[in-house]
């Protein structure tokens, strides 16, 4: 079985991060999308609310059944490891990106040698979609409709305007 995980922070995850999957699920037997604890970061949602949002967003996408959502804080290329999976999907949305990508990738090759990473470009209408400039949108009442699927709308308005 052909295994990958597709890491991230998916804060929250967004019509890009579908569009890698839905194109991961094409190449690989099963995709874990594993969302990660980031101490440097200071999410809006927590790592269980971000898992359960990822649940309910890849319903919409055909081959779903073959993705699983967990969740994960350490070193990827341990968990990737204890997934027993052989690659990590990583999305390139610009050049900007390429450098940050690159580098994590040829560290993640020199901690476990045996895992690839696979760089996927979202369709070009998700190339500037980013999940800070969402929430942002968000939190001046802008219309989110087309970036993000309806769950995530929901709850978004609802962390912003009724925890605010």
């Amino acid at each position: 079985m052909r295994r990958a995980v597709y890491p991230g922070s998916f804060d929250p995850i967004t019509n890009g991060h579908l569009d890698i999957l839905s194109r991961a699920l094409r190449i690989f037997d099963e995709v874990i999308i594993a969302v990660a604890r980031n101490e440097n970061k200071s999410p809006l949602f927590t790592q269980e609310e971000r898992a359960e949002l990822n649940r309910e967003a890849i319903k919409s996408l055909p081959g779903y059944e073959r993705a699983r959502v967990t969740s994960f804080s350490g070193l990827l290329v341990d968990y990737v490891l204890t997934q027993q999976a052989t690659a990590i999907i990583r999305g390139l949305r610009a050049v900007s990106d390429f450098e940050f990508e690159f580098q994590l990738a040829l560290m993640n090759r020199k901690l476990q040698a045996d895992i690839d990473t696979i760089f996927l470009m979202p369709k070009d209408n998700y190339t500037y979609l980013s999940s800070s400039l969402i929430k942002e949108i968000a939190r001046m009442g802008g219309n989110i409709d087309c970036f993000v699927p309806p769950c995530v709308q929901r709850a978004l308005k609802h962390k912003i305007f009724h925890t605010a």
